[in-house]
């Protein structure tokens, strides 16, 4: 088990709402699939908060200042399929992150997760990697995933979602 030092819980009024909305029964697929990218995207400003940045110069209309870039690869890797409703709230932001895609699902026999799919873009070992998902239930899928991506080299890993069971 992790210490809860590394989980980071963002408690805003807009997400409580629009969880609620994405929760409802009655809401429609396109009232669904829009608030789960703006959702997506409130999660994706605050995961992005600890990204390295790097000092440029610019030239503004008046004069030369310092100005800022983002200072690293990022690849955004939903778990397949409902992770691809949180790929926009990301790239809305970083417009030249890289997409890759991980499909995953648990035998029913041995509770493990098990790849059926992966497409990840090349170099991930110098990329800060998310991987999405929305619903994190036993953990089993966001480990499998976790533990993929290791094998192919990525080492720097956040992991996103917008509902959590203590299990997971």
């Amino acid at each position: 088990s992790y210490p809860m030092d590394h989980v980071h819980v963002i408690d805003h009024p807009v997400l409580q709402r629009d969880l609620t909305v994405l929760r409802r029964a009655d809401t429609s697929y396109g009232v669904f699939r829009s608030t789960l990218s703006d959702v997506s995207s409130i999660l994706a400003y605050e995961a992005l908060r600890g990204i390295r940045m790097r000092e440029i110069r610019i030239e503004t209309p008046l004069e030369e200042t310092t100005g800022f870039e983002v200072a690293e690869s990022v690849v955004v890797v939903p778990i397949l399929r409902a992770g691809l409703g949180m790929v926009d709230g990301f790239v809305r932001f970083l417009p030249e992150a890289r997409i890759g895609h991980l499909g995953m699902y648990r035998d029913e026999e041995t509770h493990e997760p098990v790849d059926y799919y992966s497409s990840i873009p090349s170099q991930i070992d110098e990329s800060l990697v998310f991987v999405v998902d929305p619903m994190l239930a036993t953990g089993g899928s966001a480990a499998g995933a976790i533990s993929h991506l290791k094998q192919v080299g990525a080492r720097s890993i956040v992991f996103v979602t917008l509902v959590s069971a203590p299990e997971g």
